[in-house]
């Protein structure tokens, strides 16, 4: 777990990595932080707009980077390279809320497929469905902001892999993971941990 300074400084981290790419087409480096930040970890940084429309969402599930690079680069590809979005300008970045992600290690759930929704805790746990060549990731956040009962969950999250929203009642394999999210309050503005 991260300390509340901690994650302060990972939200601004996120805002500096933005603005670094933006302003001088530099990716900063993250050096001189506290020692979490060596630390290979999964992370997640999401852009939303002031009216909580989401502009971007790109992150790395598992720990194959320190957590400081993983921020950065998940932070940059969130604002310049989400496939949904167009490319977020410099004078835009005013108006994005940025909230950061540190997850655990997703760890698949060993469950007959129709009992897999009662291992599923709603507000603790972020999903991974994959089947083939296809997976999808929903972070815990997602579920609680639109309402979603466990099998809703697994559904959304086949769908979001490409697949028949009921795959993982036919041999998907479902892991789960959990977060703790930093984000701003408004934009450039007081960081908080968002407790679902």
């Amino acid at each position: 777990m991260l300390t509340e300074q901690e994650g302060k400084l990972a939200v601004r981290l996120a805002r500096k990595g933005i603005e670094g790419c933006l302003k001088n087409k530099k990716k900063i480096t993250s050096e001189n932080l506290p020692h979490v930040f060596t630390e290979k970890r999964g992370v997640f940084v999401t852009l939303n707009t002031e009216k909580k429309e989401l502009r971007g969402c790109i992150g790395r599930p598992y720990p194959v980077l320190p957590l400081g690079e993983a921020i950065i680069a998940s932070a940059i590809n969130a604002a310049r390279e989400d496939p949904r979005f167009y490319p977020i300008k410099l004078e835009e970045l005013d108006e994005i809320i940025i909230e950061v992600t540190v997850l655990t290690v997703p760890t698949l759930i060993e469950s007959k497929p129709k009992d897999l929704p009662e291992k599923i805790v709603i507000g603790r746990d972020g999903l991974i469905v994959s089947s083939g060549r296809n997976s999808g990731l929903l972070l815990p956040q997602v579920a609680v902001e639109h309402g979603f009962d466990a099998a809703e969950f697994l559904g959304q999250t086949c769908m979001k892999a490409g697949l028949m929203p009921d795959a993982w009642l036919s041999g998907a394999k479902v892991y789960s993971f959990e977060g703790q999210i930093f984000e701003e309050i408004e934009p450039d503005g007081e960081v908080r941990e968002k407790i679902l």
